[in-house]
Protein backbone atom coordinates (compact mmCIF):
# COMPACT_ATOMS: atom_id res chain seq x y z
CA UNK A 1 0.00 0.00 0.00
CA UNK A 2 1.40 3.32 -1.24
CA UNK A 3 2.21 5.77 1.39
CA UNK A 4 0.60 9.22 2.10
CA UNK A 5 1.34 12.65 2.94
CA UNK A 6 0.18 13.32 6.36
CA UNK A 7 -2.74 15.59 5.48
CA UNK A 8 -3.89 18.71 7.59
CA UNK A 9 -6.49 18.33 10.56
CA UNK A 10 -8.65 20.19 8.29
CA UNK A 11 -8.02 18.47 5.33
CA UNK A 12 -8.52 14.90 7.39
CA UNK A 13 -11.76 16.55 8.26
CA UNK A 14 -13.26 17.46 5.08
CA UNK A 15 -11.84 13.86 3.80
CA UNK A 16 -13.36 12.08 6.86
CA UNK A 17 -16.65 13.81 5.57
CA UNK A 18 -16.99 12.97 2.32
CA UNK A 19 -15.66 9.08 3.16
CA UNK A 20 -18.88 8.57 6.04
CA UNK A 21 -21.58 10.18 3.01
CA UNK A 22 -20.41 7.22 1.06
CA UNK A 23 -20.47 5.08 4.38
CA UNK A 24 -23.86 6.41 5.10
CA UNK A 25 -25.09 5.56 1.78
CA UNK A 26 -23.61 2.05 1.80
CA UNK A 27 -25.61 1.45 5.10
CA UNK A 28 -28.76 2.97 3.35
CA UNK A 29 -28.26 0.58 0.62
CA UNK A 30 -27.72 -2.21 2.51
CA UNK A 31 -30.94 -1.57 4.86
CA UNK A 32 -33.14 -0.94 1.89
CA UNK A 33 -31.68 -4.40 0.62
CA UNK A 34 -32.86 -5.89 3.87
CA UNK A 35 -36.10 -3.64 3.48
CA UNK A 36 -37.12 -4.99 0.01
CA UNK A 37 -36.34 -8.72 1.02
CA UNK A 38 -38.71 -8.71 3.91
CA UNK A 39 -41.23 -7.99 1.10
CA UNK A 40 -41.32 -4.10 1.47
CA UNK A 41 -43.44 -2.32 -0.83
CA UNK A 42 -41.87 1.38 -0.97
CA UNK A 43 -39.64 2.60 -3.88
CA UNK A 44 -36.26 3.49 -2.69
CA UNK A 45 -36.83 7.28 -2.51
CA UNK A 46 -39.85 7.15 -0.61
CA UNK A 47 -38.21 4.51 1.65
CA UNK A 48 -34.69 6.83 2.00
CA UNK A 49 -37.14 10.10 2.61
CA UNK A 50 -39.03 8.06 5.13
CA UNK A 51 -42.38 8.89 3.78
CA UNK A 52 -44.16 6.46 5.24
CA UNK A 53 -43.65 7.98 8.72
CA UNK A 54 -47.20 9.62 9.61
CA UNK A 55 -46.33 10.30 13.58
CA UNK A 56 -44.02 10.90 16.14
CA UNK A 57 -45.30 8.00 17.56
CA UNK A 58 -44.45 5.67 14.75
CA UNK A 59 -40.92 7.75 14.09
CA UNK A 60 -37.94 6.04 14.56
CA UNK A 61 -34.87 7.19 16.75
CA UNK A 62 -32.98 9.64 14.84
CA UNK A 63 -35.90 11.71 13.82
CA UNK A 64 -36.72 11.12 17.62
CA UNK A 65 -33.08 12.73 18.67
CA UNK A 66 -33.73 15.36 16.38
CA UNK A 67 -36.84 16.69 17.68
CA UNK A 68 -35.43 16.55 20.97
CA UNK A 69 -33.00 18.74 20.08
CA UNK A 70 -34.72 21.33 17.58
CA UNK A 71 -37.52 21.65 20.24
CA UNK A 72 -35.48 21.79 23.47
CA UNK A 73 -32.81 24.45 22.15
CA UNK A 74 -35.02 26.42 19.82
CA UNK A 75 -38.14 25.80 22.16
CA UNK A 76 -40.07 25.21 19.05
CA UNK A 77 -42.90 22.49 18.37
CA UNK A 78 -41.90 20.59 15.03
CA UNK A 79 -45.06 19.73 13.34
CA UNK A 80 -45.70 15.72 12.70
CA UNK A 81 -45.52 16.83 8.70
CA UNK A 82 -41.96 17.40 9.49
CA UNK A 83 -41.33 14.02 11.10
CA UNK A 84 -39.89 12.46 7.69
CA UNK A 85 -37.48 15.52 7.03
CA UNK A 86 -35.82 15.32 10.87
CA UNK A 87 -35.33 11.77 10.64
CA UNK A 88 -33.31 12.02 7.40
CA UNK A 89 -31.48 15.25 8.78
CA UNK A 90 -30.74 13.91 11.41
CA UNK A 91 -29.69 10.15 10.33
CA UNK A 92 -27.49 11.74 7.57
CA UNK A 93 -25.92 14.47 9.50
CA UNK A 94 -25.10 11.86 12.25
CA UNK A 95 -23.78 9.61 9.72
CA UNK A 96 -21.66 11.87 8.04
CA UNK A 97 -20.55 14.25 11.30
CA UNK A 98 -19.09 10.45 12.29
CA UNK A 99 -16.93 10.81 9.52
CA UNK A 100 -14.96 13.90 10.99
CA UNK A 101 -14.42 12.03 13.75
CA UNK A 102 -12.95 9.44 11.86
CA UNK A 103 -10.93 12.00 9.66
CA UNK A 104 -9.14 12.97 12.65
CA UNK A 105 -8.08 9.70 13.94
CA UNK A 106 -6.96 7.77 10.55
CA UNK A 107 -5.65 11.48 9.43
CA UNK A 108 -3.32 11.51 12.54
CA UNK A 109 -1.73 7.62 11.95
CA UNK A 110 1.52 7.45 9.60
CA UNK A 111 -0.52 4.53 7.92
CA UNK A 112 -4.29 4.21 8.06
CA UNK A 113 -5.66 1.15 7.11
CA UNK A 114 -8.95 0.12 5.13
CA UNK A 115 -9.31 -2.79 8.59
CA UNK A 116 -9.83 0.29 11.27
CA UNK A 117 -13.37 0.87 9.76
CA UNK A 118 -14.30 -2.02 11.50
CA UNK A 119 -14.05 -1.10 15.08
CA UNK A 120 -15.23 2.99 14.10
CA UNK A 121 -18.37 1.43 12.62
CA UNK A 122 -18.48 -0.72 15.97
CA UNK A 123 -17.86 1.95 18.23
CA UNK A 124 -20.67 4.23 16.27
CA UNK A 125 -22.69 1.00 16.83
CA UNK A 126 -22.23 0.23 20.32
CA UNK A 127 -22.49 4.11 20.93
CA UNK A 128 -25.96 3.82 20.23
CA UNK A 129 -26.90 1.26 22.68
CA UNK A 130 -25.08 3.37 25.44
CA UNK A 131 -26.87 7.02 24.56
CA UNK A 132 -30.23 5.84 23.37
CA UNK A 133 -31.41 3.93 25.96
CA UNK A 134 -30.28 6.84 28.42
CA UNK A 135 -32.29 8.87 26.41
CA UNK A 136 -35.05 6.85 26.71
CA UNK A 137 -35.16 6.06 22.74
CA UNK A 138 -33.99 2.35 22.83
CA UNK A 139 -34.53 -0.33 25.11
CA UNK A 140 -31.65 -1.45 27.15
CA UNK A 141 -28.91 -3.69 24.80
CA UNK A 142 -29.96 -6.58 26.64
CA UNK A 143 -33.83 -6.45 26.15
CA UNK A 144 -32.68 -6.74 22.11
CA UNK A 145 -32.48 -10.54 20.38
CA UNK A 146 -29.21 -11.16 18.55
CA UNK A 147 -30.66 -10.55 15.20
CA UNK A 148 -31.72 -7.74 15.46
CA UNK A 149 -28.63 -6.91 17.15
CA UNK A 150 -26.43 -8.10 14.49
CA UNK A 151 -28.49 -6.87 11.73
CA UNK A 152 -27.74 -3.46 13.13
CA UNK A 153 -24.36 -4.14 14.21
CA UNK A 154 -23.27 -5.35 10.24
CA UNK A 155 -24.93 -2.03 9.09
CA UNK A 156 -22.66 -0.55 10.90
CA UNK A 157 -19.81 -2.33 10.40
CA UNK A 158 -20.47 -1.63 6.10
CA UNK A 159 -20.37 1.81 7.33
CA UNK A 160 -17.37 1.60 8.93
CA UNK A 161 -15.61 0.13 6.30
CA UNK A 162 -16.92 2.25 3.26
CA UNK A 163 -15.93 4.93 5.16
CA UNK A 164 -12.38 3.52 5.36
CA UNK A 165 -12.14 2.65 2.37
CA UNK A 166 -13.57 6.30 0.85
CA UNK A 167 -11.37 7.79 3.39
CA UNK A 168 -8.21 6.16 2.05
CA UNK A 169 -9.20 6.53 -1.60
CA UNK A 170 -9.92 10.19 -0.97
CA UNK A 171 -5.83 10.31 0.63
CA UNK A 172 -4.49 8.99 -1.94
CA UNK A 173 -5.85 12.26 -4.34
Amino acid sequence: MPTRATPTPLGAIARGLAAATAGTAAMDLLLFARYKRGHGESSFVRWEFSSEINSWEEAPAPALVGKRLVEGLFQVEIPTDRAPLVNNITHWGYGILGGAQYGIVAGSLLRARVIYGIPFGATVWASSYVILPLAHLYEPIWKYDVKTLANDLSAHLVYGLTTAVAFDLLSRL
